[in-house]
């Protein structure tokens, strides 16, 4: 199976699991509301653009509240279901690209907002996945930084993501680095440069 099979089954069952009202790292969202953005996501495109357009947030709002008031064992089978045929995720190289790292990131905002969470084993193809999003992440949400920025993952291999002064370099595994660039904080990542700078980084913004 690919990742993006794999953190969607799995993700699947976790839902199942904690149910509607477990709490994610989503600010404001039970497992309910993040389930139904993953459905809002894939089966209404009128709907999706307002996940990152503000004129467009209200419709969005009420077309994922709907779902979110769906049985809740329907609302995690649309999940399970995947896209409908129709969607552009449909096509293997979209889904590699999109969904893998969307289905590892929410899948993760769920595991690592219930107590005693750990990072899960390395996974040659899962954390493959984490880093080929991990460029195109960090550019986007690091790009307010007025220091320099590096991701290095354990082997050494790095991606700039935001040139600059006084460059800080973060470490830590794929899926890590990936997490930390989308705004998470409950990462295992180190922090490498000059005490200032470093509080910059810390201190910054990661989103989109």
């Amino acid at each position: 199976m690919s990742v993006s099979t794999d953190e969607r089954l799995a993700l699947s069952d976790l839902f199942t699991e904690l149910g509607p009202d477990a709490p994610t790292l989503c600010a404001g969202w039970r497992t309910r509301d993040l389930a139904a953005h993953l459905v809002l996501r894939e089966r209404r495109p009128d709907a999706a653009p307002g996940i990152l357009l503000a004129p467009l947030a209200g419709h969005t709002k009420r077309v994922q509240d709907a779902f979110a008031r769906r049985p809740w064992a329907e609302l995690v089978d649309l999940v399970r279901g995947g896209p409908p045929a129709f969607s552009p995720t449909r096509i293997p190289l979209v889904d590699r690209i999109v969904n893998s790292v969307e289905l590892f990131t929410h899948h993760e905002d769920v595991r690592r907002a219930q107590p005693g969470w750990e990072p899960r084993p390395a996974d040659p193809a899962r954390d493959a996945a984490a880093w080929n999003g991990v460029s195109r992440a960090g550019r986007m949400t690091l790009r307010r930084s007025p220091v320099g920025i590096v991701l290095r993952r354990p082997d050494g291999e790095e991606a700039v993501v935001r040139r600059g002064p006084n460059t800080v370099v973060v470490a830590g595994p794929p899926g890590e680095l990936l997490l930390w660039a989308f705004g998470r904080d409950e990462v295992r990542v180190d922090f490498d440069g000059e005490p200032s700078a470093v509080d910059v980084v810390r201190g910054l913004r990661r989103s989109l």
